[in-house]
């Protein structure tokens, strides 16, 4: 039991047009709620959904002595397309080959309008793909975000990101099940357990292999062991349809990619007129420091404040990590009180 209100729902779009082409039929955007809307409408945090996370798997991050606290804020959690639980490619028939995160955003600003009734936005906070969205949402609506916390994400995907993600995508391409357009015949079980090896070398650091702390940390008798239960188990339950599918909205990832900004980086930044907090991890390998250090100059109020950490990606999602985690809930309380 907590001692907040949460809710969860279902939010019924209609046929959904995308920005690159085609129509996801009858889209469905499932979210969850934590505290209470104000009568001014004026403190509602959105927290997106990093990569095949959910709601459920999230959440444990919101709490009165957490880094989001449910009984000052009202927080919506928005499942990105392709979790499992929103509609998504692995149970919508015909489902387009690209969506973006900007197609996420926009679904997301429709919930708040049709069933919350408000378009403010004290904050967006975001770790990862989650990250990415909080960006996109202080470009794309400037006016309405006032704070955007990007935790281990960046403005646009860097190429070596795309390095990496390319192989995630190659890997699922190679297997016998695969038909073309994002689509599996079957479960690639040898692909999937192939996937989440090449997800275990990019989610830590050389420095924790170094260290070995999937054994004096995580418990695990061995790296084999490790990788296994950590990660062949985890990817393995995932539909290999909707990994390919928010890889492809990874991938994608650019604030400038909209008419407003033709591309331009640098312009979609400084359109920015939410505070944005800059939280990378000082050993991730897919969101550099340099890739948030390079967007900062032209953020109109922006700040930079690196995780210290040897955990790579993971610093960001810090369960379990007592000096991440009152690293990143220190900074996001300060940067919420400003």
């Amino acid at each position: 039991m907590t001692s907040w209100p949460i809710q969860e729902g279902v939010f019924s779009l209609g046929d959904l047009e995308v920005e690159r082409g085609g129509v996801i039929r009858d889209a469905q955007l499932t979210w969850q709620t934590h505290g209470t809307l104000n009568a001014a409408k004026d403190n509602l945090i959105v927290y997106p959904c990093s990569y095949t996370a959910t709601h459920s798997s999230q959440n444990w991050l919101i709490g009165p002595d957490g880094i989001l606290d449910p009984e000052q804020y009202f927080i919506v959690i928005p499942d990105m397309f392709s979790n499992g639980l929103s509609s998504g490619a692995a149970n919508t028939p015909d489902y387009p080959e690209l969506v973006t995160v900007r197609d996420n955003v926009l679904a997301q600003m429709r919930l708040l309008r049709e069933v919350f009734g408000t378009e403010q936005v004290a904050a967006v906070y975001g770790f990862s793909m989650g990250a990415m969205q909080a960006y996109h949402w202080a470009a794309i609506f400037p006016e309405l975000v006032q704070r955007a916390i990007v935790v281990c994400g960046s403005a646009r995907t860097a190429i070596h990101n795309k390095v990496f993600l390319s192989g995630l995508l190659r890997t699922l391409e190679a297997a016998p099940e695969y038909q073309g357009r994002g689509q599996f015949s079957a479960p690639p079980r040898a692909a999937l357990k192939a996937f989440g090896h090449i997800y275990a070398a990019w989610g830590l650091s050389q420095d924790f292999y170094r260290a070995e702390l999937f054994s004096s940390v995580l418990g695990a008798p061995d790296l084999e062991t490790y990788l296994k239960t950590d990660w062949e188990t985890g990817f393995g339950a995932c539909e290999a349809a909707n990994l390919y599918a928010q890889a492809m909205t990874w991938t994608h990832g650019d604030i400038s990619a909209d008419p407003r900004y033709g591309g331009d980086l640098a312009a979609a930044l400084s359109a920015i007129d939410a505070k944005v907090l800059l939280l990378p991890s000082e050993t991730d390998l897919y969101f550099r420091v340099a890739d948030n250090a390079a967007e900062l100059p032209h953020l109109k109020a922006g700040e930079l404040r690196p995780i210290p950490s040897i955990w790579g990606h993971r610093a960001g999602s810090p369960a379990g990590l007592p000096a991440e985690l009152a690293f990143v809930k220190s900074a996001v309380r300060d940067w919420l009180s400003r």
